[in-house]
């Protein structure tokens, strides 16, 4: 039994995000750690199940019927049947940060066997700064018993604000299909105590199921893309948000961590439905990759919204010619826009004034 229910940070200020087609037995376990925040549940599939939500949660739940009813013609940017629906949760969310999880994810324990409470972590991670334009080889600098190592320039030690906080999984390790058919017993039993900042310049694979961010600074970016029914990919939601959010961190001056902390992934997904999904995006990422590594953002480009429109004019332009694909995608990326606007109307005002007072704080 976990013990009592600790006092949680940034009770008002966050919200929790769940995509389902399931009832949330699970959230039983996390009952202590997410019982006194407030939970927008974004059922997927079948908008006429009853989806079930233990008693004491706080929470509002979205079908496909309540999207299509707030976004209109706009809906057509969330995908159905597809995990990539959680970024509607995003949208209508009007708190300062997400954390978002999926229902397989259960209550990690660390190495001395205690109950480990993911959130307040990915709290603290996004509350300190993040070292994105010099390594610090002793990871976090700002965590307690580390600090900056010599010859870490002092004129970069105040840091910069943290976007993104990207947690890990011990048990069942997130593998691409062909990774999972050769090692279909392979588990990560692996606790590395560390959180780090990626470096600028360098992309990383975003997965989706631990994953807690700044929505203020990055959310508009943090579209899940065109995946599931009636799209030729899946799998890749949660990674092209990732390297659109990291483009764009990159040239607003924010930091990405990963690292801790860890949740417990209880099941593997089939492979053979997964390399399904899979297949295109395997081989389109050779072509992906290297065009998110060159993608260069004009510095006329000063709020997420600016950013992301202009990544949406490159995706169709250069990988329009990889596939017809990416230009439904690049329209979507800009419905996304479109959409998160009209429901926060504030948003872009905002972020552009804290773009006027520079990355640092």
């Amino acid at each position: 039994m976990a013990g009592p229910a600790p006092t949680p940070l940034l009770k008002d200020e966050l919200d929790i995000v769940i995509p389902t087609i399931r009832s949330l037995d699970f959230l039983e376990m996390w009952r202590p750690f997410f019982e006194q925040y407030h939970l927008i549940i974004v059922q997927d599939g079948d908008p006429s199940k009853t989806i079930k939500v233990p008693q004491g949660f706080d929470y509002e739940l979205y079908n496909r019927n309540d999207i299509n009813r707030i976004l209109g013609p706009k809906a057509s940017c969330i995908s159905f049947k597809d995990s990539a629906c959680r970024c509607f949760g995003y949208m209508v969310s009007k708190k300062k940060y997400i954390y978002t999880i999926d229902d397989d994810c259960f209550v990690a324990k660390d190495p001395s066997g205690k109950e480990i409470n993911a959130l307040e972590q990915h709290i603290n991670n996004l509350l300190s700064p993040a070292t994105p334009f010099f390594f610090n080889t002793l990871y976090d600098p700002y965590r307690e018993g580390a600090d900056f190592v010599r010859g870490y320039p002092f004129s970069l030690r105040e840091g910069a604000p943290t976007a993104v906080s990207h947690g890990l999984w011990l048990n069942i390790p997130d593998y691409d299909a062909p990774t999972q058919l050769v090692k279909p017993r392979e588990r990560n039993t692996r606790y590395v105590d560390a959180v780090m900042t990626i470096p600028k310049g360098t992309l990383f694979p975003m997965c989706g199921m631990n994953l807690g961010f700044d929505r203020e600074l990055i959310g508009p970016a943090m579209y899940f893309g065109l995946m599931g029914d009636g799209q030729p990919i899946g799998r890749y939601d949660d990674m092209w948000a990732g390297w659109c959010i990291k483009v764009i961190c990159d040239h607003m001056g924010w930091g990405v961590k990963t690292g801790l902390p860890y949740i417990w992934h209880s099941k593997a997904s089939n492979p053979f439905v997964n390399l399904k999904k899979e297949y295109k995006g395997i081989y389109w990422q050779e072509e992906l990759i290297p065009f998110f590594q060159a993608v260069k953002l004009p510095k006329e480009c000063t709020t997420v919204q600016q950013c992301y429109l202009e990544l949406s004019k490159e995706v169709k332009a250069k990988l329009g010619k990889v596939d017809d694909y990416f230009i439904k995608l690049a329209d979507a990326m800009v419905t996304w826009i479109e959409a998160w606007d009209e429901l926060n109307p504030s948003g872009a005002a905002a972020a552009a004034a804290k773009v006027s007072n520079g990355p640092k704080k």
